[in-house]
């Protein structure tokens, strides 16, 4: 082929390329142009629903987490063998139910020599189950009394033979004597019955002490919950002090929540709380504030508050963390939406707001308090304008829409 050949074949190809290039612009022009077309004239069928102002109830939210009502680790107050362990963990028990049982035999000894000892004393003086104890009725301080009386009188009988001058003056000193002696007799005897019954009462506090350590062998659950721990087997031994088992109330349980500084004037005892826990994502729990600290942590600058929340199924732990949004005392005005209203993409949240000429204005907003199957938007809209009910991913900003119903 030619140097001109050659050179003609290139600028026929070169032609030919431009004018395909050419063809394909215009294609994609005129597609652009009918797609435009079409979405101008094929609205989107859309429901509405209007920017409503309403005053709402307004909540503080704050976290904390979540502990018993009451914990106690219930020890041993006496020492000895364990027998007996009807308790697991995870028992419920009921105030006084038996948690551990020791070995009674030392104890209930130890109460029978007390009770021994303390009817001994019963018997010296001849004091009666239940009778009140009478110095003069003790044996001693009878037999005594019966000496004076009869000193007395052999006493009176003498003196009135001195006067006669038919007794010696001697044999009168020795009747003053007898009665003197028998007087002192007489008051060593209400002091020894006194000080009996001193010892019976010292012999009866020892038989209540025994009593209360043949009890002890028996420990029982300080109130109704649960054992979270049982620390003792059957053939442990115990001493007095060690700590045998755990046991917790969670039916309310206590939710501890922190609360800044700056919002101590929006907390009060009696408030409604609403709480909300990992464990149980879709659900809320009620509670109710039964302490407001008087002081701040000052390492924190923020106030310690305990709320109270009913737990009669005992789905709440101790320890679980908890969100917690307190209601305050008035409500507030809000803009509501339907939550249908509402798409969120990546953690941003949409709505259409439809113009007078029924055209999409897309805009970004914050999403506030929800209230049934409505949303607040804190920011985005107006009160009065219209949304799109439902724009399920349909909408962009300036599509034409067509009002359903």
């Amino acid at each position: 082929m030619t140097r001109a050949s050659r050179h003609s074949v290139s600028w026929w190809a070169c032609s030919a390329a431009v004018a395909a290039a050419a063809l394909a612009v215009t294609a994609c022009g005129g597609s652009s142009t009918t797609a435009a077309a079409a979405a101008e004239s094929a609205p989107v069928a859309v429901r509405i629903a209007q920017v409503q102002a309403q005053p709402i109830d307004r909540f503080l939210r704050v976290t904390g987490s979540l502990a018993a009502d009451e914990q106690a680790g219930v020890a041993a107050e006496t020492a000895g063998r364990v027998v007996g362990t009807p308790v697991e963990r995870g028992t419920r028990v009921t105030q006084g139910a038996v948690l551990v049982r020791l070995s009674p035999t030392e104890a209930d000894a130890s109460l029978r020599e007390a009770d021994a000892n303390a009817a001994q004393l019963e018997a010296r003086l001849g004091l009666a189950p239940g009778q009140q104890f009478d110095p003069a009725r003790v044996p001693e301080v009878l037999n005594a009394k019966a000496s004076l009386d009869w000193a007395e009188a052999d006493f009176n009988r003498i003196k009135s033979l001195l006067d006669q001058k038919v007794v010696s003056q001697a044999e009168y000193e020795q009747r003053l004597t007898a009665v003197n002696a028998s007087r002192q007799q007489y008051l060593a005897a209400q002091n020894a019955a006194q000080q009996s019954y001193r010892s019976l009462q010292a012999a009866r506090a020892r038989v209540d002490l025994a009593r209360k350590a043949s009890a002890d062998t028996v420990v029982r659950a300080p109130f109704t919950g649960v054992v979270s721990e049982r620390l003792v087997g059957t053939g442990d031994y115990v001493t007095k002090g060690m700590k045998v088992a755990t046991v917790v109330r969670i039916d309310p349980v206590r939710v501890q929540l922190t609360v800044p500084e700056q919002s101590l004037s929006l907390v009060r005892a009696g408030q409604s709380v609403r709480l909300s826990v990992d464990a149980y994502p879709n659900e809320t729990f009620s509670a109710t504030v039964r302490f407001v600290s008087p002081a701040l942590k000052p390492d924190q600058r923020a106030l310690t508050v305990e709320a109270i929340a009913s737990n009669p199924d005992g789905r709440l732990k101790p320890g679980l963390f908890a969100t917690a949004y307190l209601q305050q005392t008035a409500p507030a005005p809000a803009l509501l939406v339907p939550a249908s209203a509402v798409e969120t993409v990546a953690g941003t949240s949409r709505v259409y707001v439809i113009s007078t000429s029924n055209k999409i204005e897309e805009r970004v907003v914050t999403l506030g308090e929800t209230v049934g199957d409505r949303v607040e938007l804190a920011s985005g809209v107006k009160a009065g304008e219209r949304v799109a009910a439902n724009p399920r991913g349909k909408l962009v900003d300036g599509v034409r829409v067509q009002i359903e119903g």
